[in-house]
């Protein structure tokens, strides 16, 4: 049992800040959010097409990278031979133009990469984003100065640029969803850094922290027994936050080409193609705009929800479906 635990009888002392709620509270709250509760599942069946992608596409009889020249009419300049876009009972979401793949197999190949690079980046920020700040906060005046202008430039960088610039420099060879990870994941811990060395300011003079340092606790022991149990909550809500921002990133930097190269899929990469074929084949465009658009809005919903069940005392930025008066009960 840590110190805090034998001062606060197991609840964080945060001044003005919520008791921490344990896992069934947590879950009953956000049970009652039904806009989260949407969210959550939306989310749930999109990593489930992405996992069983292989298998989805086997039983549609297709893969994301053949081409089907028969299926696209040369005359017209590759456009989808029949109406939405070539839909059939072989290819059940049309093809793509120009070169006829298949556009089913390649938005659930594409949601992959989407949702890999999504996850993957968020880890990087968290992990880099909350060492710097329990750095910062835990350290001496001049280390806190100089983690904290740190932080200072890596928000007022223009990471996208800054992205794409470092993924320029990188040999071709090296993984370029696992580069996107790095370079999204780098250039975006500011934020809750500054979360993390401000609540751990707050919560370092407080008595059972206090009393861990006068037993003989060490910055990084204090910090692991007894600050990072109480910045769970504010971490996993920046966190759940941040991953609809990296969707989007994901999407941006293969837009602009410097994402994921072809033949591998990705949403944005068929959003930066499509921009040559939205006047005559409009599902083209449709289809992976209309994927971004719910999963950005799905982690959205949920992160909203996350932060709302985390701190029942925070009004629900999204008021549908919150169950305020249910919430307010438990």
């Amino acid at each position: 049992m840590s110190t805090q635990d034998l001062l606060t009888g197991g609840t964080p002392a945060i001044a003005g800040a919520s008791p921490a709620a344990g896992p069934r509270q947590v879950w009953r709250r956000l049970r009652s959010q039904r806009a989260a509760l949407a969210g959550a599942i939306v989310i749930a069946l999109l990593v489930v097409v992405a996992v069983a992608a292989p298998l989805l596409t086997a039983l549609e009889g297709q893969d994301p990278n053949t081409y089907h020249d028969s299926l696209v009419n040369s005359a017209t300049g590759g456009v989808p031979i029949g109406s939405f876009g070539g839909v059939s009972a072989q290819h059940w979401l049309g093809v793509e133009p120009g070169t006829g793949r298949d556009l089913f197999a390649r938005l659930v190949y594409g949601a992959q990469i989407s949702l890999l690079v999504a996850v993957g980046a968020t880890l990087v920020e968290v992990a880099v984003g909350v060492g710097v700040g329990l750095a910062a906060g835990l350290g001496n005046r001049l280390l806190d100065q100089l983690l904290s202008r740190t932080t200072d430039v890596m928000l007022a960088l223009p990471w996208l640029l800054f992205a794409i610039a470092l993924i320029a420099i990188v040999p071709p060879g090296f993984p370029r969803p696992l580069l996107l990870m790095l370079a999204i994941g780098l250039l975006g811990w500011g934020g809750i850094s500054r979360i993390v060395r401000a609540q751990t300011l707050t919560l370092k003079e407080l008595d059972y922290v206090a009393a861990a340092r006068l037993g003989g606790s060490g910055p990084w022991r204090i910090a692991r027994r007894e600050l990072l149990p109480t910045l769970t909550a504010p971490v996993v809500t920046y966190a759940a936050l941040l991953l609809p921002a990296n969707v989007v990133g994901e999407a941006s930097m293969s837009f602009l080409g410097v994402g994921v190269q072809p033949p591998t899929s990705s949403w944005g990469q068929m959003l930066s193609s499509a921009t040559t074929w939205f006047r005559e084949d409009p599902t083209y465009v449709l289809l992976p705009s209309g994927l971004i658009f719910v999963t950005v809005l799905a982690f959205t919903v949920l992160g909203d929800g996350i932060r709302t069940a985390l701190d029942p005392r925070a009004a629900s930025r999204l008021r549908v479906g919150t169950g305020r008066k249910r919430e307010a009960q438990s």
